[in-house]
């Protein structure tokens, strides 16, 4: 016999969309409000029982706030003692995550009521700090240990720039400082570089054009922004971005790094919380709330791929993304034509793309929109936390009949970590209970990787690149990952020369194929360097 049967039953976002320093409101200040409206929200005729009987909180890291223990301050300011309490590592994947691991302590009876929450107030901590008030008045004490954006001994923020690209620059990815790390040793890492490279790889893979790349980025983005202009929520609601704004450089939208400029980047500089309460058919019927607000998990399934994007098998496919996808939709009873609404976390193109690629999703035919937010640069990237809107929004349009059954993608890192969840409007098919197994690893370790060549010399070939702008939009550095053609083995690489730059920068020729020449610096020990002098064509 099945075991509790798992559903979402209330659900609530909140924007605090001034960013005048006298409204500034602090993440949990935010996240309180969703949490309240979550439960005025599941049309429970007991709300006071629905909130005493919370005893599991959930609780997405926060970029924008060092608090000491948050899930412990919202038990605090709701009244409760939850047993179970979780504060998740930093990642976009772990609204998924966190969300599959809580139905399934329903479906185990580890937990009557979850609740799942996060919250940013990055708008409203910009604002104090170019007003010289941080920490901001009223702000909760924070903590001098957890990692954020914000730095308590400094009093400042850890980036200088603006927030949308420089808290992206302040969460690296696999950039220790240790000698046997190519990133760092190349000063390459952070998401706005490493997203480009697999941009570039999948448009050389496919043999597109730079200008069809670009194209079809910019529609893709367009489409985005159309959906964040209709959505309350959205950071950009009311506002009309047109695709070929978002493709076209300009002083407003600068390139970033190629092939992308700033609106095909996340954008960080928002205030938005939201909350997800989630419990059991039996639990959900004693405490009064009416089955129209029922959603059913279906089922869920991550894995991770390496964390150093050099270890990677190739930069034309995401095998994370593609296998989450799969077993999700295995374990959760359903094929890919049984999906009516998606949204694919879209912090740069290329993870929509991956993902409508593996499903056979055609970006120009399909009718099927990839996103309901808006994704990270319209609707705004909400840090870590992204994907609780995607549950919140998802949930309010299968109540409303608008499909029956949708899929979420979480994605976290440089394309590193992924989970994927299937809702729908009804339970499982075959009357089952939630499937409480983790049908993939927790990191792929079966892939084939190239050797690595840490330091690099002679004849070469580019597998994929990058180039990095600086404000005033010129080319600023260079980064390559290569092949060496005595071995194969792979390298990484910054520009040699001006003119290698330059030629990295073409909008109308493939680097990806192009030979060259790579050889250590002598100026900087551990970093290699690639020049397109004495090339040869292949």
């Amino acid at each position: 016999m099945p075991g509790p049967v798992p559903v979402i039953i209330g659900v609530a976002d909140v924007k605090n969309g001034s960013t005048k320093v006298e409204d500034a409101r602090e993440p949990l200040d935010l996240m309180l409000e969703a949490i309240k409206n979550a439960i005025a929200d599941t049309g429970s005729s007991q709300t006071e029982a629905l909130r005493e009987a919370i005893d599991s909180i959930d609780v997405v890291n926060s970029w924008t706030w060092p608090y000491p223990d948050l899930p412990g301050l919202l038990s605090k300011k709701l009244g409760i003692s939850a047993k179970h309490q979780h504060l998740s590592p930093h990642g976009g994947n772990q609204p998924g995550l966190l969300f599959d691991d809580a139905a399934k302590r329903i479906s185990t009876g580890q937990t009557k009521v979850a609740l799942l929450t996060g919250g940013e107030a990055l708008a409203s901590l910009t604002a104090c700090a170019a007003a010289k008030q941080i920490p901001p008045p009223g702000w909760t004490k924070p903590s001098e240990t957890v990692d954020s954006v914000f730095s308590p001994t400094t009093r400042q923020l850890k980036n200088s720039t603006s927030m949308s690209e420089g808290v992206i620059k302040g969460m690296r990815s696999g950039v220790t400082g240790q000698p046997a790390d190519l990133g760092a040793l190349h000063d390459i890492g952070a998401p706005i570089h490493v997203y480009p490279l697999f941009e570039n790889g999948f448009r050389a893979h496919r043999k597109q054009s730079i200008k069809d790349n670009n194209r079809e980025s910019a529609k893709l983005y367009g489409r985005f922004a159309n959906v964040a202009q209709k959505n309350p929520v959205a950071w950009n609601h009311g506002k009309h971005i047109s695709e070929d704004f978002i493709g076209t450089v300009s002083k407003k939208n600068r390139m970033i790094c190629f092939p992308y400029p700033l609106l095909m980047n996340a954008f960080n500089t928002i205030n938005l919380a939201g909350a997800v309460i989630l419990t059991s058919t039996d639990v959900a019927q004693q405490l009064g709330v009416p089955e129209n607000k029922w959603i059913y998990p279906l089922g869920g399934a991550g894995t991770s791929d390496s964390g150093d994007f050099w270890l990677r098998p190739n930069f034309h496919s995401s095998p994370s993304i593609s296998r989450s996808l799969d077993a999700a939709l295995e374990v959760s009873q359903l094929k890919k034509e049984d999906i009516d609404l998606y949204d694919f976390y879209s912090c740069f193109p290329i993870v929509p793309k991956f993902a409508a690629s593996h499903l056979g999703i055609d970006l120009e035919k399909s009718e099927k929109s990839l996103t309901l937010l808006g994704g990270l640069t319209s609707f705004g990237g909400a840090g870590n936390n992204y994907s609780m809107h995607a549950f919140t929004e998802m949930t309010r349009q299968l109540r409303a009949g608008k499909g029956k059954t949708g899929l979420i993608l979480a994605n976290g890192g440089n394309a590193t970590y992924q989970h994927v969840v299937c809702l729908s409007s009804r339970p499982r098919a075959d009357g089952s209970a939630f499937p409480c197994i983790q049908p993939l690893p927790d990191f792929l370790t079966d892939l084939p990787v190239p050797t690595i060549e840490e330091i690099a010399e002679g004849e070469a070939i580019i597998e994929t690149y990058t180039v990095e702008f600086a404000r005033d939009g010129k080319p600023e550095r260079g980064y390559i990952v290569g092949r060496l053609k005595k071995n194969d083995r792979r390298f990484v690489a910054n520009h040699a020369d001006e003119i290698t730059l330059q030629q990295l920068c073409s909008t109308t020729e493939e680097p990806i194929g192009r030979s060259g020449h790579v050889k250590p610096d002598t100026q900087r020990k551990g970093r290699n360097l690639f020049s397109f002098a004495k090339e040869s064509r292949l």
